[in-house]
């Protein structure tokens, strides 16, 4: 694994993960789960979308939750520094055969020019320069609510070949490594991708896919995971509560996982750590320490490591079928 963050061969500057996009069955039930609940902030509302952003956050949204037929997911959206790093980019996606098309300004409400491409695993990128600035609510404090949801983090996805996908993002777009996860055969199983400067911006999971398994929000502390719980429990949502409050033992963080009405997947995230010197050295952790993805905390249930989004076509949106990792001999469950 590469120390620091390396240098990318596309010359595109990717600032951070910016925002994820679901599709949701029903958008007044999503609402009530995400705003009235968790306490997001409605930027704005379209006859077939809400976007919605973080109590911190000065940007037109971090989360699109757009009405559909089913449950998936959408897009993954990145920053880029300038224009220019979008252009570059879609020269590369010419030079590389990846399936592409451009946004423009307003193409989605509130963003400017984007541009759209399936890696060449099958996930769903958006690259965009610019976006409509918004109130930031951080120190209206009379209007926080819920989990106080500060800012969007990062994108957890599943795919079967996680070593290759690694070689992509690091050399192609310089995603630097904070942590990793190998087995004894030095295969690698997990990798946690950073751009921003702590423990990931991407975290790429060896199963199915390409499937993404949760975005992860920052939240302020500690005690706003727990508040999230007592205000679901409270208005009869327990339910939602997936797997936590826990710590992980790969980026510290203290996490709770919360499935929406529809099944997609979020965690609540605080407590990880920067990952800023040129000289970072990865963090590895073998396959089979159970500490790594449980410090401590009851054990995650079968549905988080099974259940995860399908991803759309960026071309299409059809929903694109899954890939096995190597030596699987079950399917896992494609909700």
């Amino acid at each position: 694994m590469q120390t620091g963050r390396p240098v990318a061969q596309t010359g595109v500057n990717v600032v951070r993960a910016a925002h994820g996009e679901f599709r949701v069955t029903d958008l007044e039930r999503a609402r009530t789960f995400y705003v009235d609940l968790l306490g997001f902030v409605e930027t704005e509302r379209t006859s077939d979308a809400l976007y919605l952003r973080g109590l911190e956050e000065r940007g037109h949204h971090s989360l699109v939750l757009r009405q559909g037929d089913s449950p998936s997911a959408g897009h993954l959206g990145f920053r880029v520094e300038s224009e220019d790093d979008l252009d570059r980019l879609g020269h590369f996606c010419v030079g590389q055969g990846l399936e592409h098309r451009w946004l423009q300004p307003g193409g989605e409400p509130g963003q400017g020019r984007a541009l759209r491409l399936q890696d060449p695993y099958g996930l769903p990128l958006e690259f965009f320069a610019a976006m409509q600035p918004a109130e930031r609510m951080l120190q209206r404090f009379d209007l926080h609510r819920g989990a106080q949801i500060m800012r969007f983090d990062h994108f957890n996805c599943q795919l079967p070949d996680v070593g290759s996908a690694y070689e992509w993002y690091a050399t192609q777009l310089g995603f630097g490594c904070s942590e990793y996860t190998a087995g004894r055969d030095d295969d690698l199983w997990a990798v946690w991708l950073q751009r921003k400067g702590n423990v990931h911006d991407l975290a790429l999971m060896t199963g199915a896919g390409p499937r993404v398994h949760h975005l992860g929000f920052w939240v302020a502390d500690t005690l706003s995971v727990l508040r999230a719980c007592d205000v679901l429990a409270g208005a009869g949502w327990v339910g939602s509560i997936e797997r936590g409050p826990g710590r992980h033992g790969i980026s510290n963080a203290f996490f709770l996982y919360l499935r929406d009405p529809d099944g997609n997947r979020i965690e609540l995230y605080a407590n990880d750590y920067q990952v800023v010197d040129p000289d970072w050295e990865p963090i590895r952790w073998e396959l089979d320490d159970p500490r790594r993805a449980t410090f401590w905390g009851h054990a995650a249930p079968a549905s988080w490591f099974d259940d995860a989004a399908l991803c759309e076509s960026v071309m299409t949106g059809e929903l694109l079928p899954v890939v096995l990792p190597r030596g699987t001999d079950r399917p896992a469950h494609v909700t």
